[in-house]
């Protein structure tokens, strides 16, 4: 699958060559605020954990993976949309709701770009009559990635416990139906 490129940004499906983009991003402690309380990621951690993660779930011809975002005008590399099944780490994946994330440089907040990459990534991918819903989650604080949420369409499902190495934390699920 091929996203095309939108009004202000383009887009490439990532791999593992891209290390250096995923480390560079998670290098500022505002971005990583609500995944690892601010403390980035090293450049192992990308490559033993975070890139492993990647190549099991990233399928071209789904469109599932990181849609690396960057601008048309300068072509520089602002963030990433996730993309893959709901579930897909727990045992209850499901291959018809499709989770939309997003991580972007501090630098482009503000300006739209996540909406907008969003957005995009899922009208392209709603086209295909497989995917009945997106959905996304977000730490309760997170009030910026709830307000993408609401702008995509997504309404709350419900709040949950979220478990990861850092502790319990209570967090939302949105989703939309396609």
């Amino acid at each position: 699958m091929k996203i095309q490129n939108s009004q202000r940004l383009r887009y490439r499906l990532m791999d593992k060559n891209d290390a250096d983009l995923l480390f560079e991003l998670d290098q500022d402690p505002a971005v990583m605020k609500y995944l690892t309380h601010g403390k980035p990621n090293s450049m192992q951690t990308i490559r033993e954990v975070f890139i492993p993660r990647l190549d099991q779930f990233t399928n071209l011809e789904k469109g599932w993976g990181l849609w690396q975002v960057n601008t048309l005008e300068e072509d520089l590399f602002i963030g990433w949309i996730l993309v893959r099944p709901m579930g897909f780490f727990t045992g209850q994946r499901n291959d018809c709701n499709l989770e939309l994330g997003w991580r972007f440089k501090q630098m482009s907040w503000g300006k739209g770009y996540a909406t907008e990459a969003a957005q995009h990534i899922a009208n392209t991918l709603a086209t295909d009559k497989a995917y009945a819903a997106f959905s996304a989650e977000a730490l309760e604080g997170n009030l910026d990635s709830i307000n993408i949420m609401k702008k995509l369409g997504m309404h709350y499902i419900k709040h949950f416990i979220h478990q990861d190495e850092q502790g319990q934390h209570n967090a939302v699920l949105y989703s939309k139906e396609l």
